[in-house]
């Protein structure tokens, strides 16, 4: 039996409404198996944000079925780690492919379309995508519902982290990384 994937396309500046939206909601829906109400809240104001640069950039990938969107995520060639990272005044520095992994960002899933191999799809696109650009490898900083995804796709944790959002509360999560040429962990 074949899963169906819905086809994959990069973001346009019109699905920016769209794509907060399942971000609120992916959140809101994932992250109460792995934090507590307040974390979960936190988080669907502050992680869930959607950095319109990743789609200005070309970076950004969605997958959309029957009008709506139900899986995205990217990469990046700047500095800035993650939503929760706030405005750091290097956060749109060019990264060098040379000597800087390149930067996995905001991958989320719509509740009911995860394990349907959406997230290892849209990691996939970024990683080619990155290599095309240069880059030797990839990093990120995941919250918790993602660290099994990046495992199965051959990230490795380099450290567990906790992200203060701007109302104070503290997500935990992991920084992780890989080489842009390693082979995935799970076969597909």
């Amino acid at each position: 039996m074949t899963t169906y994937r819905p086809p994959q396309r990069t973001a346009t500046l019109a699905d920016a409404p769209a794509i907060a939206a399942l971000m609120r909601a992916s959140v809101l829906e994932l992250f109460p198996r792995f934090y507590d109400e307040r974390q979960t809240a936190s988080a669907a104001d502050h992680v869930a944000r959607l950095d319109l640069r990743l789609i200005e950039d070309g970076t950004y990938f969605v997958h959309e079925t029957d009008g709506e969107i139900v899986a995205c995520g990217g990469w990046s060639r700047r500095n800035k780690t993650h939503a929760g990272a706030g405005d750091a005044s290097d956060d749109d520095r060019p990264l060098d492919p040379a000597t800087e992994p390149a930067r996995v960002r905001a991958m989320f899933v719509r509740g009911d379309w995860t394990r349907r191999g959406l997230g290892r799809a849209i990691l996939e696109s970024c990683r080619l995508a990155a290599k095309a650009e240069g880059f030797t490898s990839l990093t990120l900083t995941a919250t918790l519902p993602g660290v099994p995804l990046y495992l199965s796709f051959g990230f490795t944790e380099v450290e567990r982290v906790t992200v203060t959002t701007p109302d104070g509360v503290d997500v935990p999560g992991a920084v992780m990384a890989r080489d842009i040429d390693e082979p995935d962990s799970i076969e597909r």
